[in-house]
């Protein structure tokens, strides 16, 4: 069947998001790729789908922004049968120890990368609903994992991840008694997104359809587990 699919972060051609979209053209869906800039990756690839591409402005870091995406989109489509929230930012001091970390600099990331993924699903849930089975993918990591943590740095990001965790957990709560309603988040794994992942196992484009592929075994799975690695095994919250 296909189903109409909402990425954000797609806008660079080497990262996760991008990929996403990519093979959810290939399937045949529809797609609506949300970036906060224009990308000349997304405006070269719509020229292959004009017709099932659909390309969103939406900075999820502004209410107004992602409201008014959402309502470009209602107008596209009837429907929304899947939402992955992948975009994310962190603080230039990411990398820091917490002595130089410079603190102020960490509610602009969580504002993004926790509050962002929120705003997003709000916006877009009257969608969600009328789709005959709703998925939302929670794009996490292993550094959101407070029992597997081993970093002293990346001190926002794993604060971002873990939240962002908390809200998954929480709306599953909320939709257990929907059972056209579902959500997990997702431990991607190690990918080659930027030339300074050189050594990384996954390659974003593979990487992309492994977890396409989980998502759909997924999809109206509410007893299973809710964050998971990218072959859909539980992972430590």
């Amino acid at each position: 069947m296909k189903q109409n699919v909402l990425v954000t972060g797609t806008g660079r051609e080497m990262a996760l998001g991008f990929n996403f979209v990519r093979r959810y053209l290939e399937a045949g869906d529809r797609v609506f790729a949300c970036v906060r800039k224009p990308s000349p990756a997304l405006e070269a690839l719509r020229e292959s789908y004009p017709d099932t591409l659909h390309i969103l402005t939406m900075d999820i870091g502004d209410t107004a922004s992602v409201n008014a995406a959402a309502a470009e989109a209602a107008q596209l489509a009837p429907c929304l049968d899947l939402l992955i929230n992948n975009a994310v930012t962190t603080s230039p001091d990411t990398n820091k120890e917490l002595e130089d970390f410079d603190l102020d600099t960490v509610m602009p990331a969580l504002n993004v990368a926790t509050v962002g993924p929120l705003r997003v699903i709000k916006a877009f849930l009257p969608m969600l609903r009328r789709s005959e089975a709703a998925l939302i993918v929670n794009i996490s990591s292993e550094a959101g994992s407070i029992g597997a943590c081993y970093r002293s740095t990346y001190i926002d990001y794993g604060m971002a991840k873990a939240a962002l965790n908390m809200a998954t957990k929480t709306l599953h709560n909320k939709f257990k008694d929907e059972p056209k309603m579902n959500i997990i988040c997702v431990h991607p794994g190690w990918m080659r997104t930027n030339p300074g992942n050189a050594k990384a196992p996954f390659d974003p484009y593979e990487h992309a359809q492994t977890m396409r592929l989980m998502f759909e075994a997924k999809r109206r799975d509410k007893e299973g587990p809710i964050f998971v690695t990218y072959s859909g095994e539980e992972y430590p919250w």
